[in-house]
């Protein structure tokens, strides 16, 4: 009886983490002006967000199979959203010829 509501309170714990991880890099993707900063902020809300809420169901769910695949599901995302992310930054930085401005550097 006391395991399953200590079992929803760490699963309510990660669910509100990953919905304060997904508002906060929302905001973040909004304010920032530069793209490589709206990427980063994009990318955090991407991976921890959703990481921490998969956790919080496979807590919800319990060890079985299904949390396998949840398990699963956060590893394939790991290894995918930092990837598509890199490359999109790296296709900005090979493609802004104002990089210097935006980052506040000054030419040699």
């Amino acid at each position: 009886m006391i395991f399953s509501y200590v079992r929803f309170a760490f699963a309510a714990f990660f669910f509100l983490a990953g919905i304060l991880t997904v508002v906060i890099s929302t905001f973040g993707a909004y304010r920032f002006d530069y793209c490589l900063n709206r990427m980063h902020s994009a990318a955090i809300g991407d991976t921890l967000g959703l990481m921490f809420t998969l956790i919080g169901l496979m807590i919800l769910e319990g060890f079985n199979f299904a949390s396998l695949k949840l398990l699963l599901v956060i590893a394939f995302l790991w290894m995918a959203s930092p990837v598509s992310s890199h490359l999109i930054c790296k296709l900005e930085v090979t493609t802004d010829s104002h990089l210097n401005e935006h980052l506040g550097k000054k030419d040699d």
